[in-house]
């Protein structure tokens, strides 16, 4: 209620304590064009144990109405999940993209060799993946179509796989093999097959948040994490179980399962991340924090989950839990291949005001 200064304090306070006591009347003029009378306010006066002048319950009438009015707009209008709410404090201006992965460090392999079977394949990790497809003892071909075989295999019976984007990930590795063969290595994750939570927009695939109302959304973008990826040359294959609106490991299929212990889930709303590397079926995964959704998982699978500071990776096109808390980060085998994930997706991003550089 906006205060006139020509009112004296007790008045004011009156004032306010005829709008409370109008939230407990019945409700008063239901017809939006119906205009609230100073009898309206007479009635809330008795409730509130104060009496007004009718000055004062003439311009009290016009200022709920003004408000009800936009209250009624902000009920009418329609604010997707995505629509970021002014709550960034961005001191140091214009917030501007980071161009391209970020340099990194990685263990030099000089003498790896490519094992003889595909399990012990499946099990290794981003850092010697990498240095196999530049060696060119790998394609990326052949670790798309091995992560795609035990996803089938695997992920109906832990409960960790959403749906897969076979036919994008086919066409994604195909080019990155081109891109080898001319010289081309965009990162270290280049040609490197990789699964996100279901909580990330991705082209061609739904976008079911974990929860049945949801189960068809198809949401025709990809999100900025899905998209900084791809241009560092990982390659999407699947999306990985969230619990239901990111709460938990139980989603609309059932619950998602500890590879170890599949009598247990695997906590913590990024399930199906961490559920996915623990069993080999993607080299890694991409998962959502909020209140320890990275951490429990990858604690109760024994993999590597590193959850970023607030604002280190852009949020874009991922469902909202907490505008104010929610962290994008990489569940890993190694704590080398977490960070040779996050130099890949850190960075300012406009669509995420939240986001930043440092």
């Amino acid at each position: 209620m906006g205060c006139d200064p020509r009112l004296s304090r007790s008045d004011f306070l009156k004032m306010a304590a005829v709008v409370s006591a109008m939230a407990t009347l019945p409700a008063m003029g239901q017809d939006a064009q119906e205009a609230l009378s100073s009898d309206d306010i007479a009635k809330a006066e008795k409730l509130a144990g104060v009496s007004l002048t009718e000055e004062q319950r003439s311009a009290l009438a016009r200022q709920l109405q003004a408000q009800r009015r936009a209250f009624d707009e902000l009920r009418n209008g329609d604010i997707p999940n995505d629509l970021a709410p002014m709550t960034p404090f961005v001191p140091q201006g214009k917030v501007k993209n980071l161009a391209g992965p970020v340099d990194a460090n990685v263990i030099r392999r000089d003498r790896l060799r490519r094992p003889n079977n595909d399990e012990d394949l499946a099990f290794m990790t981003v850092a010697e993946l990498g240095q196999l497809i530049r060696t060119k003892q790998v394609t990326s071909r052949e670790l798309t179509e091995l992560s795609l075989r035990r996803l089938k295999d695997y992920g109906p019976r832990l409960l960790n796989l959403v749906s897969l984007t076979e036919e994008r990930a086919l066409a994604h590795a195909d080019l990155m093999d081109a891109e080898v063969q001319r010289g081309r290595i965009r990162s270290h994750l280049h040609g490197i097959p990789y699964g996100i939570k279901d909580l990330f927009a991705a082209k061609g695939a739904p976008t079911t948040w974990g929860a049945q109302p949801y189960r068809e959304q198809v949401i025709d973008h990809d999100s900025k994490v899905v998209q900084m990826l791809e241009s560092a040359g990982a390659v999407l294959c699947a999306k990985l179980a969230c619990g239901a609106l990111a709460m938990g490991d139980v989603w609309f299929a059932g619950t998602c399962r500890n590879p170890w212990n599949p009598t247990q889930g695997s906590s913590g709303s990024s399930a199906g991340s961490a559920s996915a590397m623990a069993a080999g079926l993607v080299p890694f995964t991409i998962g959502t924090e909020t209140l320890g959704s990275i951490v429990s998982p990858s604690q109760r699978c024994r993999v590597t989950g590193f959850r970023p500071t607030f604002g280190r990776v852009s949020r874009a096109g991922a469902m909202t839990l907490s505008w104010t808390m929610d962290k994008v980060g990489p569940i890993c085998r190694t704590a080398e291949d977490c960070a040779l994930v996050l130099t890949a997706i850190v960075g300012a991003d406009p669509d995420d005001p939240a986001s930043v550089n440092r």
